[in-house]
C-alpha cells in the first residue's frame, strides 16, 4: 500500500525571506510536490536573510495545507549564521531542525543552499526513520567561499586564491574549509546533483570528489497566452530580469545602450547596486528600472520583449530567467559562459556573446530580423516543453528517489508500508 512521499527541503533562503533564483526553485519545487501528494516541509533560516537584508520583506499568499514552512530565528538573531559561517556547524539551530526532521519523519532530505549552516548540517537525521539525502548545487559554495566564483571582486576566478579572496571580499576566513570537514560530512549526502554539465564538470576541476548527476532546473508553464497584469508597452524593447548585483553584468548593458537607437531596454529586479546602476544610466531615458515584479508582470514582459538578455559575468550553474524566457517564447541574448552557453546551446533558443562588439551585434540582429527571433522564440519553447516542465520534473524526481531508495534500503519505503 502506498503512502504519500514525504520530503524536508533544508534551505537558507525560502520567499519571502529570499534573494535569488535558489529560493524560488525551492519554492516552486515544494508547491509542486504538494500538488503532487507528497508531503512536504521547509526549513530555513530568516537569521540569515537579516544579514544582509533587515527591512521586512512582502508577504506572500498563504501555502498549502500539506506544504508546511518553518522559518528558523535564534534569539541572537545573526549571531546564530555567522557562528555556523565560521564553524561549519549548525550550533544554534541544530536541536530545531533535528526536531523538525523527528516529527516529520522524511523519506527524502533535499539539501538547497546550507552555506549559513554549514555542512555540519548534513549530518542531521531523523532518529527513528530512514531516509535518502540529495543536494542539489544552486552556487559554488561547495567549492568557493564567496559562493560564485567571482575572484577579487573583478573577474571569474581562473584558479583558486580562495584566503586573499575571501579577504577582499571582506568576509572572515574560514578555517574549517582547510580541514577535511567538507568531505566528511559530504559523505553523508546520498546524491549530488547538478542543474547543468558546465557547473558539475566545475565542481570536479575545483577538486569536489563526489559524483554528481545532472538534473535540470524547471519552469512552470505559463498559465494563458493573454495572462499577466502589467500594462503593455508601446515601444519596442529588450528585457533584463534579475538581482542588481555587479556579477549579473546589468552595467555592461548601460554602458553600450546609447548605441541603440530607439529600443528601450527595461531592468526588472532590485539588489544593492540598484542605485548606482541608476546613476550610471541617468542620461539614457530609453532605460527604464522597474523594480521587482510579480511573476504575472514579468510573464507580459517576457511575451512582449524583443529578446531577454542574461549577461552574467560570472559562472551561473544554471539559469531560470533563461528557462522562464523561454517558456514564454522569448529568445535570448547570453554572455557565452559556464551553464548559458549550455542552455542556448543545446536549446537553440538564443545568441551567445563573449564581447560588448558581439552583444551590440546579437542586439541589432534581433532588431533586424523578426524572422530570426520568431525562428529562436520557437526552438527556446519547443527545448522548454521537452526538458523544462514541470512534470518532466517531477518524473525525473520521482524516479531519481526511487533508484536511491532501491540501491540504499534496497526496498522502496513508501510504497511498502
Amino acid at each position: 500500500m502506498h503512502r504519500p512521499l514525504r520530503i524536508v527541503h533544508v534551505t537558507i533562503f525560502y520567499p519571502p525571506y529570499s534573494f535569488g533564483g535558489d529560493a524560488i526553485y525551492v519554492q516552486r519545487l515544494a508547491r509542486a510536490q504538494v500538488a503532487a501528494g507528497c508531503k512536504v516541509d521547509v526549513v530555513h533560516c530568516i537569521n540569515s536573510f537579516r544579514i544582509f537584508n533587515n527591512a521586512e520583506p512582502r508577504k506572500i499568499a498563504s501555502e498549502s495545507p500539506n506544504l508546511t514552512i518553518h522559518s528558523l530565528q535564534t534569539s541572537l538573531g545573526v549571531v546564530s549564521p555567522l557562528l555556523s559561517h565560521q564553524t561549519g556547524r549548525p550550533y544554534l539551530t541544530r536541536a530545531r531542525i533535528q526536531n523538525i526532521l523527528d516529527l516529520s519523519r522524511p523519506d527524502v532530505i533535499h539539501y538547497h543552499n546550507i552555506s549559513l549552516f554549514g555542512p555540519g548540517v548534513l549530518a542531521l537525521r531523523p532518529h527513528d526513520s530512514k531516509a535518502i539525502k540529495l543536494y542539489t548545487t544552486h552556487d559554488h559554495w561547495l567549492v568557493c567561499p564567496t559562493s560564485v566564483l567571482w575572484k577579487f571582486n573583478e573577474r571569474p576566478c581562473e584558479k583558486p586564491e580562495c584566503l586573499q579572496c575571501t579577504v577582499r571580499a571582506r568576509r572572515p576566513p574560514q578555517l574549517w574549509r582547510y580541514t577535511d570537514m567538507l568531505d566528511r560530512y559530504a559523505a553523508e549526502v546520498d546524491v549530488f546533483l547538478s542543474a547543468s554539465r558546465s557547473a558539475a564538470e566545475m565542481h570536479a576541476r575545483r577538486g569536489f570528489g563526489r559524483p554528481m548527476i545532472e538534473f535540470p532546473l524547471f519552469v512552470g508553464t505559463p498559465d494563458s497566452p493573454n495572462g499577466g497584469s502589467y500594462r503593455k508597452r508601446t515601444r519596442p524593447f529588450f528585457l533584463f530580469v534579475g538581482r542588481l548585483e555587479s556579477i549579473k553584468g546589468v552595467h555592461s548593458l548601460i554602458d553600450i545602450w546609447e548605441r541603440i537607437p530607439d529600443i528601450d531596454l527595461l531592468i526588472a529586479g532590485s539588489g544593492s547596486q540598484e542605485t548606482v546602476l541608476r546613476r550610471r544610466a541617468a542620461s539614457l531615458s530609453r532605460i527604464v528600472f522597474l523594480g521587482h515584479l510579480s511573476e504575472a508582470e514579468l510573464g507580459s514582459l517576457y511575451r512582449d520583449c524583443l529578446a531577454c538578455i542574461v549577461p552574467s559575468l560570472t559562472y551561473e550553474t544554471s539559469s531560470l530567467v533563461i528557462l522562464e524566457a523561454f517558456s514564454y517564447r522569448a529568445p535570448v541574448i547570453a554572455r557565452d559562459l559556464g551553464a548559458l552557453s549550455e542552455l542556448i546551446t543545446e536549446s537553440g533558443g538564443g545568441l551567445l556573446y563573449k564581447s560588448q562588439s558581439e552583444l551590440l551585434a546579437s542586439l541589432n540582429r534581433i532588431v533586424e530580423s523578426p524572422e530570426l527571433r520568431e525562428n529562436l522564440a520557437e526552438k527556446g519553447y519547443r527545448a522548454f516543453t521537452n526538458r523544462w516542465t514541470t512534470e518532466a520534473h517531477l518524473e525525473r524526481y520521482t524516479t531519481l528517489v526511487r533508484d536511491t531508495a532501491l540501491r540504499k534500503f534496497g526496498r522502496v519505503p513508501w510504497e511498502s508500508e
